[in-house]
């Protein structure tokens, strides 16, 4: 009997750039399907970029119909005007969800760390890496974003044995 394929896609959410990836998962193996970052016009208002994000989010959903999709947490930062800024660009990613009632999986980015590298506190240069030797790529998924869509994608892929960690 052939193993179902599940499609997972994975979001990083920022304002300027949100980080996607779509990962295709049989079994254990895994397949890079798509990688980049949503990109929103800078000298525009907030709306319309908020608006940017959430068509192209809607874009990658119905194109890749996904089983099941994994989300940063977002985390404080100093700037609590970027806080606030990314916490909007989240808010629409998780709309477009919603509407499709696609399940979705959030984890902080320990959570994700601490799925994709076995370390809590890896930096960015060693997911990088732990992504592409995990998805089999030639190169380090460019931008940063997308290697960290690709990160939630495979914590996703995970389940619920990373919802066990702790903070």
């Amino acid at each position: 009997m052939a193993k179902k394929v599940r499609i997972i896609v994975g979001f990083d959410p920022g304002l300027a750039d949100t980080g996607f990836g779509v990962i295709a998962a049989a079994g254990s193996k895994l397949v890079c399907l798509a990688y980049g970052s949503l990109k929103t016009p800078t000298g525009v208002d907030l709306p319309t970029r908020l608006a940017s994000i959430y068509e192209q989010a809607e874009e990658i959903l119905d194109k890749y119909k996904p089983d099941l999709i994994g989300i940063e947490q977002l985390f404080f930062c100093r700037n609590v005007t970027t806080a606030f800024q990314v916490g909007q660009a989240r808010g629409v990613v998780m709309l477009a969800i919603g509407q499709r009632k696609i399940p979705c999986l959030e984890f902080t980015p320990l959570q994700i760390k601490q799925a994709v590298t076995g370390y809590g506190q890896a930096d960015k240069k060693q997911i990088q890496k732990m992504v592409q030797m995990t998805l089999g790529l030639e190169k380090i998924p460019k931008p940063d974003d997308a290697a960290d869509g690709l990160a939630a994608a495979i914590c996703a892929m995970q389940g619920s044995s990373t919802l066990l960690i702790k903070e």
